[in-house]
């Protein structure tokens, strides 16, 4: 078990805990993301068909409450509190440490990346993957409604010299621009990434948030220049952008994250295709 205090970040717990031979179960990608955000919020990762979600992993929390008490809970103690934490955006407490079960880490994730055509189709492999346990990591790409990659990860110490791709260094392609190459060419691939650069991948582009922010961001010349300054900080991006900005954010912007049973993951794409057309 490691016990931290909310404000430590993803990035920071992989970068202390993977040179140990540690790591935890459920790490969302992006390096910023906190353990108090996840917890009072919501976490998710490639790996939650085995783990479920980032509360899932914790085995116990410290809040002080309204009274200015300082309380430990855990499922043996204080247990409703302790149920009640996750996705209470901090209105029972406020969180000052959370106890994360770790687990122990290999040195790469072996990565099959399938394209997939066909909504149904898609679906149907994702659900079959997610529920395959010997995959460590299922996540699936949409590149349009019917076209995608689909991911399968297992941890590993050993790797094939000649298919090590270190995604994390700052000039390489964004992730999500060099899963995109296997849709393309309508091929599928073996790859071994180092395991803090697979837990990170989409730390680099915010996902695709940053083609909307840097439209350049992914060119070659680009990265190789600049790219050690990528991500900026999104709180930076907030303080510096001007009104005319900030209501194109409001008007034309969405980031949206949706949890849907699986069974409904079909519909649920139909319409996110309809409604944004994203």
């Amino acid at each position: 078990v490691v016990r931290v205090e909310p404000l430590v970040s993803m990035g920071q717990l992989t970068a202390y805990l993977n040179p140990m031979g540690w790591t935890i179960p459920v790490v969302p990608e992006l390096d910023d993301l906190t353990v108090g955000g996840l917890i009072m919020g919501t976490g998710i990762e490639s790996s939650s068909h085995i783990y479920g979600l980032f509360q899932h992993t914790c085995v116990a929390y410290e809040l002080v409450l309204a009274d200015g008490s300082l309380v430990r809970c855990s499922p043996t103690e204080n247990s409703d509190l302790f149920y009640a934490v996750p996705w209470s955006c901090g209105t029972l407490g406020f969180l000052v440490a959370a106890e994360i079960k770790m687990i122990p880490a290999k040195k790469y994730v072996k990565i099959h990346y399938k394209p997939v055509r066909g909504l149904q189709k898609i679906c149907e492999k994702f659900t079959e993957e997610s529920q395959k346990k010997e995959n460590s990591f299922v996540e699936g790409l949409m590149y349009s409604l019917d076209e995608a990659v689909i991911m399968t990860g297992v941890l590993t110490n050993e790797a094939e010299q000649s298919k090590i791709n270190r995604i994390g260094n700052y000039y390489k392609p964004w992730f999500f621009k060099h899963v995109e190459k296997y849709l393309k060419a309508d091929r599928t691939g073996v790859e071994y990434i180092p395991s803090r650069h697979y837990y990170h991948r989409h730390t680099r582009s915010i996902f695709w948030e940053l083609q909307d922010i840097i439209p350049f961001g992914n060119n070659p010349v680009f990265r190789y220049l600049f790219g050690w300054m990528v991500p900026p900080k999104i709180s930076l991006l907030k303080l510096t952008q001007g009104e005319a900005i900030r209501k194109l954010y409001e008007q034309h912007h969405v980031v949206q994250d949706m949890l849907v049973p699986i069974k409904s993951l079909e519909k649920s794409i139909q319409t996110f295709h309809v409604d944004l057309n994203v």
